[in-house]
């Protein structure tokens, strides 16, 4: 038996104004697309902004369904609308930010693994990894430089 270890490198910002300008936009993006989400179950709303290489964004919201889990985070909600609109543009970066709804305090919002799966299909799609970016338990600002480092045991084809 052989023991190993991995190590996940990432970018960490205390608050908002921390943050490089290109993130502070999409940040914004994502934030106000969050205002779309359709959440009356768990009443926590999610936006997501995608920067893609010609420097258009597109977003998307969560998209609750009272049978469950017909719904849609907003990751993959925005990944496939940019799948649809712009099929060949690659990612350039991706934001995700949640609240409780009726409120601005953020909450932690890591991508769940539904959507790390499809975040990896989308880089061996394009070729290329792409930033993620969104908020952890303690309020700070993570930037991860590719879905990789966030699902290091993929299943990708």
């Amino acid at each position: 038996m052989k023991s190993e270890s991995l190590s996940i490198n990432y970018k960490s910002f205390s608050n908002f104004n921390e943050l490089p300008e290109v993130y502070q936009r999409l940040w914004n993006e994502a934030l106000n697309a969050r205002k779309s989400s359709y959440s009356p179950y768990s009443k926590f709303t999610v936006g997501c902004a995608i920067e893609l290489e010609d420097g258009s964004v597109i977003t998307g919201t969560n998209q609750e369904n009272a049978a469950f889990p017909a719904g849609l985070c907003a990751e993959r909600t925005a990944m496939y609308r940019a799948g649809i609109h712009a099929p060949r543009t690659k990612f350039r970066r991706l934001a995700i930010c949640a609240t409780k709804a009726g409120e601005d305090i953020l909450q932690s919002a890591p991508p769940c693994g539904g959507c790390r799966q499809v975040m990896l299909e989308f880089e061996k799609r394009h070729q290329q990894k792409f930033e993620i970016l969104f908020t952890d338990a303690s309020g700070n600002f993570i930037v991860m430089e590719s879905a990789t480092n966030l699902f290091p045991f993929s299943f990708v084809f």
